[in-house]
C-alpha cells in the first residue's frame, strides 16, 4: 500500500521494531534520511511513463518486520547459507564484509531498503568453494505488507556458486529490496532473480556488484510481475581482470509498467563487461531502459558491450530504450546497439507460407526473440519457466 505523502514520521516510528544486530538503529535513521532526500534519477512522468518514481513511498501501517518470509534451499557443503538475522548473531564479521559495501545503500530505493533490512538472505563461500547446485533464495510477501528483502553473498577466493532469487508478492503489496555480491580473487557468481509479484504489487530492486581480481559476477533478471517493476542493476569493475555480465528480460502487459536501468562501471582496464537486454510489450504496457557502460581515464584496455532489443506488439504498447557510454580512456573496445520496433512482417510471411496460422506464427517469433536471453538464465529447469511465464503473457 502506497501514501501519496511522504510519511517521515511514520515510518521512522517502524525502525525501532527491526533487528539492531543487522543494523544499528542510528544507521537505519539515517539510511531512511537518504531515502527521503535522494532522487531516483529517473524522468518525471510524460506522455508515455505516467508513474512518478519520487512519490513512491510504503505506508507507515503497512511495515511490519514479521510480515514477510524468506526461505533457503540447496546450501551444502561448506557454504553458509543463513537467514539475515542469524548472519548477524552468528557471522558477523562476514557480513560486515558485504553489507554495505557496495554503492547499493546509496541510491534512493536502495536507501529505503537498507533502512528496514530484516528479512534477507546470507551466502557465504569459503575459499575454492564450489556448490555444485543452484542456491534458491525465495521471498513471499503477502498482500497489503511492505518488506524489504535483502540478499548478501560474499565469495572468497575461488569460489563458485549460482544463486536463485524468487520474490512472489501478494495483491496491492509493496516490495523493496538489495543484492550485493562481494567477491575476492578467481572467484565467479551467478545470480538469477525471477520476480512474479501480483499484477497490483511495487517492487523496487536494487543489485550492486563488486567483483575481484579475475573473477567473473553474472547477473539474469527477469521482471515479469508487478503493476510497478523498477530496477537498478550496478557491477563496480575496480580489479583487474573481472568479467561482469548482465542478462535482462521484461514483457509489461495490461497497463503494468517496468523501468529497468543498468551500470557497468571499468574503474581499471583489462575488464571486460556485456550486457544483453531484451523486452517486448502488449496490451498498454510499457517499459523503460537506460543502459550506461562508464569507463575511467585510467581504465586503459577495457572491452564493453550492450545490446538492447524491444518489440512492441501492440500500437499503445510504449518502450524507450536509452543506452549511453562515458568513455574518459582511449584505448578501449566498447559497442552499444538498440532496436524498437514490431514482428518482422517478413517472418510473418515466410512462416505463413509453410503453413503455419498468422497468430501462431507471431507467438513464435515472439518466444523466439527471447530465446538469447532465456538461454543466458541457469538450470533448464528456470529456463522453461520463463518460456511458459513468457507465454502466457502473449495475446
Amino acid at each position: 500500500m502506497l501514501s501519496v505523502v511522504a510519511p517521515s514520521a511514520g515510518l521512522a516510528a517502524r525502525l525501532a521494531g527491526f533487528d539492531p544486530n543487522v543494523l544499528d538503529a542510528g544507521r537505519r535513521l539515517a539510511a531512511l534520511d537518504r531515502f527521503f532526500s535522494a532522487r531516483s534519477g529517473r524522468e518525471k512522468p510524460g506522455r508515455f511513463w505516467r508513474v512518478d518514481l519520487e512519490a513512491q513511498v510504503p505506508a507507515a501501517a503497512s511495515v511490519d518486520p514479521s510480515a514477510g518470509s524468506v526461505s533457503i534451499e540447496g546450501a551444502a557443503g561448506r557454504a553458509v547459507v543463513c537467514d539475515l538475522a542469524s548472519a548477524a548473531r552468528e557471522h558477523a564479521g562476514l557480513l560486515s564484509r558485504v553489507f554495505g559495501a557496495t554503492a547499493a545503500g546509496t541510491t534512493k530505493f536502495g536507501a529505503l531498503a537498507t533502512a528496514f533490512a530484516g528479512t534477507g538472505a546470507f551466502v557465504y563461500l569459503p575459499p575454492d568453494c564450489a556448490c555444485d547446485d543452484p542456491i534458491v533464495v525465495r521471498y513471499a510477501i503477502p498482500g497489503g505488507a511492505s518488506v524489504f528483502p535483502y540478499t548478501l553473498v560474499l565469495a572468497e577466493r575461488g569460489a563458485r556458486a549460482t544463486i536463485v532469487e524468487r520474490l512472489e508478492a501478494g495483491a496491492e503489496s509493496f516490495a523493496c529490496g538489495v543484492t550485493e555480491i562481494v567477491t575476492e580473487e578467481s572467484a565467479g557468481v551467478t545470480c538469477a532473480s525471477l520476480q512474479t509479484a501480483a499484477p497490483d504489487a511495487t517492487v523496487l530492486q536494487t543489485r550492486a556488484a563488486r567483483p575481484g581480481r579475475d573473477a567473473r559476477v553474472s547477473w539474469a533478471v527477469a521482471e515479469l510481475g508487478a503493476g510497478l517493476a523498477v530496477t537498478d542493476v550496478s557491477v563496480e569493475i575496480e580489479r583487474p581482470g573481472a568479467q561482469a555480465a548482465l542478462t535482462a528480460l521484461f514483457f509489461p502487459n495490461g497497463t503494468q509498467h517496468v523501468d529497468v536501468a543498468s551500470t557497468m562501471r571499468h574503474d581499471v582496464g583489462e575488464s571486460a563487461s556485456e550486457t544483453i537486454v531484451k523486452s517486448a510489450a502488449v496490451d498498454r504496457g510499457q517499459a523503460r531502459y537506460l543502459g550506461n557502460i562508464r569507463i575511467a581515464h585510467h581504465a586503459q584496455g577495457s572491452d564493453a558491450s550492450l545490446r538492447d532489443d524491444a518489440l512492441l506488439l501492440s500500437s499503445r504498447a510504449h518502450i524507450d530504450s536509452v543506452p549511453a557510454l562515458e568513455i574518459a580512456a582511449n584505448d578501449v573496445k566498447a559497442y552499444h546497439g538498440a532496436t524498437v520496433g514490431a514482428l518482422d512482417a517478413d517472418q510473418i510471411f515466410y512462416m505463413e507460407s509453410r503453413g503455419i496460422g498468422r497468430t501462431q506464427a507471431e507467438r513464435m517469433i515472439a518466444l523466439g526473440f527471447f530465446e538469447p536471453a532465456v538461454e543466458r538464465f541457469p538450470t533448464e529447469a528456470l529456463r522453461e519457466e520463463l518460456r511458459r511465464a513468457l507465454q502466457s503473457k502473449l495475446p
